[in-house]
């Protein structure tokens, strides 16, 4: 079955820098400063990647740090773990929209 998501296109993401190298580039520097070693461990961020990951439904950032998670001594537990909670803010986040909706059927008098 053909997809839209190929696996092995994710190793052709430096190429997005091809028509704006100089954009890229300060792209991939941000990038590099944001997961190295600071407050959090590199360990914590890449789990922290991954839920957000799963939140923004982005295949090839769930494969590029479930393997970065497993490479920073992460097992499947934390991992999971880790997801659940992004899944929770990501629900918690539409159920209170709800708040919108009363107000407005409130206002309307229904």
């Amino acid at each position: 079955m053909d997809t839209y998501y190929k696996p092995q296109d994710l190793m052709k993401f430096e190429e997005i820098g091809k028509e704006a190298p100089e954009l890229a580039a300060k792209f991939f520097d941000y990038y590099a400063s944001v997961f190295a070693e600071g407050n959090l461990t590199e360990r914590e961020k890449a789990l922290i990647a991954l839920a957000v990951a799963h939140a923004v439904q982005c295949p090839y950032c769930i494969d590029a740090y479930t393997k970065t998670c497993l490479e920073k001594g992460s097992n499947p537990a934390e991992m999971t773990e880790a997801i659940h909670v992004a899944t929770a803010i990501r629900g918690g986040a539409s159920l209170v929209h709800g708040v919108q909706m009363r107000n407005i059927a409130e206002k309307m008098g229904m």
